[in-house]
């Protein structure tokens, strides 16, 4: 076979209209916006009610590093044309973030910073059927692991690397879809149609062996544009690194379980 006929499968793209500045603060910036606001509004609760824990706003921050990593500088550069620097933005920006933003309660924070009518508002949305439904542990997985599989199936990936526009929304919907399925499986923040722990459980499970099916066919069928040797090294990286996150939600999950399921002392006493 003559292999000039497949010149696109040597690299990720040789020409790359998305690679520069501009993609790189549109998407950072709200991060770092988000930062500010966290940290302002961690010091004006704390003045006004008890001291905000420093864990979550320690959370907050490397969460938005760790997000901002993967989008700006030189891991977000390398991943036009590295597909393991993609596959490690992508564990950053669609599973680690998402994990340290959950855990950092920002809501919790938000209804605490706001005046009374105002948190009032927010929390009537909060409670809306259609926040029902986008925090509901089924859908929250299929938008996360089916938007993957759209991405790396079809020429998806390739395209993103020629249209900006497409290229912002790809990614703002791997951390969009990374951080509802996370708040979906494990609550930090207050939530008035809590989901049972064995539907949440089983959401996990389903997530977690789509996400290993997808890494699997990526290391045999690689995207468009990507080199087999890459594919492969990326495939493992998406792997390995989404088990060991991944293993990170199933504990705390099964430590809320816990919680809320051991004997009450006084009630063991009886």
């Amino acid at each position: 076979m003559n292999n000039h006929n497949h010149p696109i499968q040597s690299e990720v793209m040789n020409i790359h209209p998305v690679d520069g500045l501009l993609p790189q603060i549109l998407l950072a910036l709200p991060f770092l916006l988000g930062l500010i606001a966290y940290i302002m509004a961690a010091h004006y609760s704390s003045r006004r009610f008890k001291q905000w824990p420093l864990h979550r706003t320690i959370c907050w921050s490397l969460g938005v590093i760790l997000a901002i990593t993967a989008v700006a500088g030189p891991l977000a550069t390398l991943s036009h044309t590295d597909f393991k620097a993609h596959m490690i933005g992508h564990l950053l920006l669609g599973m680690l973030a998402p994990l340290l933003l959950a855990v950092s309660a920002p809501m919790t924070l938000i209804l605490r910073t706001l005046s009374v009518p105002l948190a009032r508002k927010i929390s009537k949305i909060l409670r809306s059927r259609p926040m029902r439904f986008y925090t509901n542990p089924f859908i929250t997985s299929f938008l996360n692991v089916g938007g993957l599989w759209v991405l790396y199936t079809t020429n998806l990936y390739s395209f993103m690397h020629e249209y900006l526009l497409l290229f912002v929304i790809v990614h703002l919907h791997v951390f969009l879809a990374g951080y509802l399925f996370t708040i979906s499986i494990i609550y930090f923040d207050p939530i008035s149609h809590r989901v049972p722990f064995v539907e949440r459980a089983l959401a996990l499970v389903i997530s977690l062996a789509w996400h290993g099916i997808l890494s699997k066919f990526i290391y045999a069928n690689p995207p468009v544009g990507v080199a087999p040797k890459q594919a492969e090294i990326g495939s493992m990286v998406m792997y390995y690194g989404g088990d060991i996150i991944d293993i990170v939600i199933i504990c705390i999950l099964c430590l809320h379980w816990y919680r809320a399921t051991r004997p009450r002392k006084g009630l063991a006493m009886n």
